[in-house]
């Protein structure tokens, strides 16, 4: 997977990335991703971020499929951990989670995958 994006590869077919902006989401589908989620809330970052459906109309223009599971940066719910397990064993691979820096989208994975 050769990008430009700043990718960080945590699994074979998983990686994080910070912030993503509708236009790098034909960049994502160019490196071989299939699914995209978004675990950053709209406006968290206030009105110059990109929101979630402006992203997920690039994501699937681009042939990706997208979620968005918004988590607050400091605390993930036992319900939104087991939602991204979900997404993690569902959702086509590889996939790239994002959110404001990829630590928050990391960490979900980490709790995810815990035996």
């Amino acid at each position: 997977m050769s990008t430009s994006l700043p990718i960080q590869r945590v699994t074979e077919d998983f990686c994080v990335a910070p912030q993503l902006t509708p236009a790098a989401m034909a960049e994502v589908a160019a490196a071989g991703f299939r699914s995209v989620v978004n675990n950053r809330p709209d406006f968290e970052h206030g009105p110059d971020q990109p929101t979630s459906a402006e992203i997920e109309t690039a994501a699937r223009a681009a042939g990706l499929q997208y979620v968005h599971l918004p988590v607050a940066g400091g605390y993930q719910s036992p319900e939104e951990i087991a939602r991204f397990a979900e997404l993690l064993a569902t959702l086509p691979r590889p996939l790239l989670a994002f959110c404001r820096s990829g630590a928050r989208a990391a960490k979900l994975h980490a709790q995810a995958t815990q035996a």
